[in-house]
């Protein structure tokens, strides 16, 4: 035999162990805990939807996936934070799309939203809910216009954080009915929910509202995202009111953007099979979430498209960061 066909073979004896050891580990994942980063404070909508989608996550996957709250900076905290962690498929970022389109145009952002994250799933577009303080003498949208007309700068909102779906829609509503409410950011849905029950500030628009609207501790006057809100008989959608209504929040999950393809879809598609049972599918819709999946390039063209809408509306109500 040939000494250089014996060398290749005895070479070829030595490495087919670490080549099978190599595919193996490759194969293997996940063969660890995943953190699924919310980047706002525990007890709100996006950390809800963390929690909830994390457990049916690790149940899919037959391996743990743990929540890690990083609030703050209007989410921005959390996906730099993720955008900035080794690209293995171990760190995800549950996002509002706010976080990544809205949040970075109005604070610093250690993150480029279209270059440092790969889209894994959209989850579903947010049912948000405006509602006010019951104390108040506002029982409808309409009324709601008229008092802060009549009383400029008077009311106040809480919202989850500049940035967030409830601060640009709210500004929205201002600059579109030239009305004068004051923003209170904070870092989270679940003190601005709290503080709008107490009378801290005076109303609040998030998807958690509807549960508070059912127990009488808020009075809501209006929702969004949605063409419909059965849970809400009699409240009318803010399309009623602008019919030009072009914004609205989505909840969806990123990884770093050099994830190896392979960890991607099977990430996908855990996803997309979590996201058609009917129990999942129901979860998300008390939470104030309507589910719907869409496609890698779909959910991209929804935070571009975000990002331009926030754009405009920024400019034209001349947001900045408080």
């Amino acid at each position: 035999m040939n000494k250089f066909i014996r060398s290749g073979i005895k070479i070829f004896l030595v490495l087919s162990p670490i080549l099978l050891l190599t595919q193996h580990s490759k194969a293997a994942y996940p063969d660890k805990t995943i953190i699924n980063v919310s980047p706002y404070l525990a007890g709100g909508t996006n950390d809800g939807l963390a929690r909830l989608m994390s457990k049916q996550l690790g149940v899919k996957l037959g391996q743990s996936v743990v929540v890690e709250n990083r609030a703050g900076a209007g989410g921005t905290i959390g996906a730099a934070y993720v955008a900035n962690s080794k690209p293995d498929g171990y760190t995800l970022l549950n996002a509002s799309v706010t976080n990544l389109a809205t949040a970075p145009q109005l604070v610093k952002a250690n993150f480029d939203p279209f270059k440092d994250f790969v889209s894994i799933a959209h989850i579903g577009g947010s049912r948000s809910v405006i509602a006010v303080n019951p104390n108040l003498p506002i029982t409808s949208f309409a009324g709601l216009i008229e008092y802060a007309k009549k009383n400029p700068g008077k009311l106040t909102y809480g919202s989850s954080g500049n940035g967030s779906p409830g601060h640009i829609t709210m500004e929205y509503i201002k600059l579109l009915s030239d009305i004068d409410i004051r923003h209170v950011p904070y870092k989270g849905s679940s003190q601005a929910l709290t503080d709008t029950m107490g009378g801290t500030v005076d109303l609040v628009c998030d998807p958690l509202a509807n549960t508070f609207v059912k127990s009488g501790k808020l009075r809501a006057l209006a929702f969004l995202g949605t063409a419909e809100a059965p849970d809400l008989p009699g409240i009318p959608p803010l399309k009623k009111f602008y019919p030009q209504w072009n914004f609205s929040g989505s909840f969806v999950v990123v990884a770093p953007s050099k994830t190896p393809p392979d960890v991607v879809n099977i990430l996908r598609q855990a996803f997309n099979e979590i996201l058609k049972e009917p129990d999942v599918i129901k979860a998300i819709n008390d939470l104030g979430v309507s589910p719907s999946i869409m496609t890698t390039a779909e959910t991209d063209d929804l935070i571009k498209g975000t990002y331009l809408t926030s754009q405009k509306i920024i400019a034209k109500a001349k947001i900045s960061a408080e």
